[in-house]
């Protein structure tokens, strides 16, 4: 990752990660702070998406129409791999042919299951995420989100 403001979002989030991980004795315990983290991994998706193409249409276009992106990415909320794939398509036909080769299958997944179990959690649901769970969705969604950011600086 080279965008500054997602390289320091990402080390907040490793580091709850980590903090979370000594909890493993205490398995209900931690399976309560996997809530969190997922909500936590779904904001983070949500956001690196925001900046990713933000970033692009600033770097790419004029101010006025930099502004308009921005304004227009406020409403991207809940993202789930195909509302990705939707939003990748507005910048580039390519960039969603590209980016829905590359995460189809466990990449997809986890980016659904993410947004599906916060969804859950939100709204007072019972959900079974665990932290290894929540773990390897993270580690899997940022390989989404490093793709997003190599399409955008091609």
């Amino acid at each position: 990752m080279k965008n500054r403001e997602l390289v320091r979002k990402k080390q907040h989030l490793d580091d709850l990660f980590q903090k979370i991980a000594v909890f493993s004795e205490d398995k209900k315990l931690q399976s309560e702070w996997a809530k969190y983290l997922c909500i936590v991994v779904s904001g983070f998706l949500e956001n690196s998406v925001r900046i990713l193409y933000s970033e692009y249409a600033k770097n790419k276009s004029s101010p006025s129409v930099a502004n308009f992106v921005e304004a227009k990415l406020k409403d991207f909320q809940n993202p789930k791999m195909q509302k990705i794939l939707d939003l990748a398509g507005l910048f580039s036909q390519k960039w969603k042919e590209e980016l829905n080769m590359a995460t189809e299958g466990e990449l997809k997944d986890a980016v659904d299951s993410i947004a599906n179990n916060r969804n859950k959690i939100a709204h007072g649901g019972d959900v079974g995420i665990t932290y290894s769970q929540i773990k390897d969705y993270y580690q899997r969604s940022l390989k989404v989100v490093e793709f997003i950011e190599n399409q955008c600086h091609q």
